[in-house]
């Protein structure tokens, strides 16, 4: 079993301070730049999972820098470099304490709570008498808040986000164009590799008085997709889509009785569904980009990354 990154220490060169996310570990240098390492920790029902998974950081960095640098028209992002596979360095951005998930079909956790009766999400009505993995007449925005760690995102609608002044009526109105555009491009992108970008999530914070693209894009973490081939037949017959996205950890889980309720516990997770679980993420990049999948060493991933991010710093 190759070797994960599931936790990280660094002290680099200016460092302020260190951020722990869920997946991510983010250094600050000198309030200036952010270093971004993709870990290989896994997360689901907001719980992180007691096992990494080998190469998972790696894909997911590169799948984001790959769409960051593929959609740098559309709007300023904050990414200057890749110094290292597993690690983004980017322009530090004050945050919107919100995250802009758009929503091109009804699945996943929105088909969950319209099978519930549920018609209305962030104040998006939603149309009568749709089925599961149906696609919306157009994608729409579900904005949720960005929780601290252990705590769940929860559902805001727009008019929420005004009154409580997470974002001016400008900003917002720029952010829902940015989400909407970078959702369009992403559906171009993932449509010419035989895939159907389902739903993503994307963050955006400002520097300078400029609003930027900030953290990752498009990668299997944050996005689903579903296979082109056979949508059509698998939705005429209501049968599940063939996916390559998150959820089949989490189905996965829930077989498992496990949704990161009080009292449940995570199922042991073997070498086989580690393994398995790489796989698929290695599936995904090599599907999304077109690019055959490069290991990267896997040996003192940490000793690697520090060399890699202080040559950056220092150059």
């Amino acid at each position: 079993m190759n070797n994960a990154l599931t936790n990280t220490e660094f002290h680099f060169q200016g460092q302020k301070s260190v951020y722990h996310g869920k997946v991510r570990d983010v250094y600050n240098i000198n309030d200036e730049k952010l270093v971004m390492v993709a870990t290989d920790r896994i997360s689901a029902f907001d719980v992180i999972l007691p096992r990494g998974i080998p190469f998972k950081g790696q894909v997911l960095n590169q799948i984001a820098a790959n769409f960051l640098d593929a959609t740098s028209d559309i709007c300023p992002n904050w990414k200057l470099a890749t110094p290292d596979a597993n690690v983004t360095v980017g322009v530090m951005c004050k945050g919107f304490p919100v995250e802009m998930i758009v929503r091109g079909y009804l699945c996943g956790s929105s088909w969950r709570a319209y099978k519930s009766g549920v018609r209305e999400i962030c104040g998006v009505k939603l149309p009568e008498g749709m089925r599961e993995n149906e696609r919306f007449p157009e994608p729409i925005i579900t904005p949720t808040t960005k929780a601290e760690i252990g705590e769940h995102d929860a559902d805001i609608s727009k008019e929420e986000i005004l009154k409580r002044g997470l974002a001016t009526p400008e900003e917002y109105a720029l952010l829902e164009k940015y989400t909407l555009a970078l959702f369009k491009r992403g559906t171009e992108i993932a449509a010419k590799r035989g895939l159907i970008l389902v739903d993503t999530k994307y963050e955006f914070g400002t520097h300078d008085g400029k609003i930027y693209l900030m953290d990752e894009i498009h990668p299997p973490d944050s996005s689903r997709y579903f296979y082109k081939d056979g949508y059509e037949e698998r939705f005429a017959k209501g049968e599940p889509q063939k996916q390559l996205s998150k959820e089949f950890v989490r189905e996965w889980l829930m077989d498992n009785g496990f949704q990161g309720q009080e009292g449940q516990s995570v199922p042991e997770m073997t070498d086989e569904i580690v393994q398995s679980i790489s796989d698929r993420y290695i599936e995904l990049y090599e599907h999304i980009t077109g690019e055959k999948f490069v290991k990267t060493q896997s040996e003192n991933i940490q000793d690697r990354i520090e060399k890699n991010v202080s040559a950056y710093l220092k150059a």
